[in-house]
């Protein structure tokens, strides 16, 4: 069932909805009671239900039932996060698109602060700030967000290189629907759906604006997230790294953004080999040799500056495909780092992980990193 609105909105907000009932109707509260009064036309919402196994669909349908400005797209069966993203965009008729999980939720204020940008700036792609929820009620502020700060006006990602270490997840971006037609950018089907799509854009984006703002409330911790899934279907990827560096090698970019592509790649395997909550220790040598495998396929022809101290160290390992020594780094990290959390508050070892499994934090090391090439 998909209503059409009356008149083309500025921004469409597309929800994919799947196995979150106790979730479900904080998130659609929490945008649709932001949206000024006087700016109803300007919004649309758009929930699919991604044949939800729960009461979602039910509930969806009574939700929209007195109310306006709400579309639901009900589909026949299950075809995960980043196709029921699809979905929701090829019926969405705003200027910009955002897509919001429906596990998570905005904070008060947001809707009328991103339409307010995005008339001020006009941007092809809009960077939000986040905060990650946990179960406890504890919020904690991502790694990246300080990459965020003091971003004046609008810019291109020469101009701040910075801006491809933001998590690269969906949810973080509101993008204006004709630049998406222009790069011919769709979800591919699997799990992290985000790599091949969230950083295209700020690589093709001629105008990135940054609203240096919590506009996003990402709930961490819920039971069947995927990072919180041990699966083999966190082998998926593979599959979405391939398509990204296709798409990097059609496009022909210079070097240095190549290497930087590069080594947020082998990070953000790192980050999936290294934890218990995504792979079972009996799939963690085989996923290694993946992780080895593409390291040598996309390596840069100049090398690249590889991270400094333990991290640096793991990029070595995985260039030489030494498992072994891996492993035993990995447990003498996880000793160490259980041996002094209770002394000083050091997070345990493998903590470094994010809501999409992306590599977050400082751009690098401040200590000297070696520049890594096929001889590593």
């Amino acid at each position: 069932m998909v209503n059409e609105p009356a008149h083309a909105p500025l921004l469409s907000l597309v929800v994919p909805v799947h196995g979150v009932e106790a979730y479900l109707y904080q998130c659609l509260e929490s945008i649709r009671a932001d949206i000024p009064a006087g700016e109803t036309d300007a919004v649309e919402l758009i929930a699919v239900d991604d044949a939800s196994p729960d009461r979602c669909g039910e509930m969806l349908r009574s939700y929209a039932a007195d109310r306006s400005g709400i579309r639901i797209v009900h589909l026949t069966r299950n075809v995960g996060l980043g196709l029921a993203r699809n979905a929701g965009l090829d019926v969405a008729t705003g200027r910009y698109v955002w897509f919001v999980d429906s596990d998570d939720w905005l904070p008060p204020g947001t809707v009328p602060a991103v339409l307010d940008r995005l008339r001020q700036h006009e941007p092809d792609v809009l960077l939000l700030d986040h905060l990650r929820v946990h179960e406890d009620g504890r919020r904690e502020v991502d790694a990246s967000s300080h990459l965020l700060r003091d971003v004046p006006g609008v810019v291109r990602l020469a101009d701040r290189p910075q801006l491809l270490r933001v998590q690269h997840t969906a949810w973080n971006k509101v993008v204006r629907r004709s630049f998406l037609d222009e790069l011919r950018l769709r979800f591919h089907a699997g799990w992290y759906e985000d790599i091949p799509f969230s950083h295209p854009l700020l690589i093709g984006a001629e105008k990135i604006s940054v609203l240096d703002r919590v506009c996003y409330l990402y709930r961490r911790g819920r039971l069947g997230a995927i990072t919180s899934t041990r699966s083999g279907r966190h082998f998926d990827a593979f599959d979405q790294y391939e398509r990204l560096m296709d798409w990097v090698r059609r496009r022909n970019l210079d070097e240095q953004l190549h290497a930087d592509l590069f080594e947020l790649m082998v990070n953000h395997y790192l980050v999936v080999v290294g934890n218990d909550d995504r792979l079972h220790p009996h799939l963690r040598r085989a996923f290694f040799r993946r992780v080895t495998e593409h390291y040598r396929r996309y390596l840069p022809s100049g090398g690249y500056a590889a991270p400094g101290g333990v991290p640096g160290l793991k990029h070595r390992l995985v260039g030489r495909g030494d498992y072994l020594a891996y492993a035993a780094l990995r447990q003498a990290h996880r000793v160490t780092g259980r041996l002094r959390a209770p002394r000083d508050g050091a997070p345990a070892a493998d903590a470094d992980t994010d809501p999409a499994g992306s590599p977050v934090g400082p751009p690098r090391a401040a200590e000297p990193a070696g520049v890594l090439t096929g001889q590593a």
